[in-house]
């Protein structure tokens, strides 16, 4: 199946939004972002460079047309939840590894929307200190984490760290949870991965 997205007039967050959107789909193979905005080339093409995706640009008429091609892989990413599904993840940064922000960012972005495709890996998200940043409002992996939670993975935001950045209230998915089951879920990890 393929998708259109008519993202022409739109700003680049919400071009990126609806095309997000369309590729979560697994029943999509294909999405077909129409922009009229140059730049939106560059971006969507340098956030989709470490997923499993091919991207090819035609202009037509001063407008755009990027067609994302998924791999057939990508829908063969499955894991045994027998083995994996008692892995926890705490996420303690908007970014992943050191370096500039603005691209660790974005690797974190390809990070949690690859987890996505690993049914069956995760048992929880635990996101505290910045990291809680990720499942509030506005956040880009919003659409992932939703639906890593529709798929059963528990995500849990620390509450002290959403108190002290002023996200209370901002919640968008997930629970909040005090640091004492935090570390209960941690300490009941048969797999832990931390970042």
């Amino acid at each position: 199946m393929k998708k259109t997205v008519d993202a022409r007039g739109l700003s680049f967050p919400e071009t990126w939004l609806l095309t997000s959107e369309a590729l979560l789909d697994r029943h999509c193979l294909e999405v077909l972002a129409i922009v009229d905005n140059s730049n939106a080339i560059q971006e969507i093409t340098n956030l989709i460079a470490d997923l499993p995706y091919k991207a090819t640009v035609e202009e037509k008429q001063g407008q755009y047309h990027i067609n994302i091609q998924k791999h057939e892989s990508v829908q063969g990413l499955r894991l045994a939840s027998a083995e994996y599904g008692q892995t926890v993840l705490v996420i303690s940064s908007t970014s992943l590894g050191k370096g500039e922000d603005h691209w660790g960012g974005q690797l974190m972005n390809s990070f949690i929307y690859s987890l996505m495709q690993l049914e069956g890996l995760l048992k929880t998200v635990v996101f505290i200190n910045s990291g809680v940043f990720l499942a509030t409002e506005g956040s880009d992996v919003l659409p992932y984490l939703q639906h890593m939670q529709e798929s059963g993975v528990e995500i849990i935001s620390s509450h002290t760290c959403l108190s002290y950045y002023q996200l209370l209230g901002k919640l968008r998915v997930g629970t909040m949870s005090n640091m004492f089951t935090i570390t209960e879920k941690i300490a009941e990890a048969k797999r832990l991965i931390a970042f």
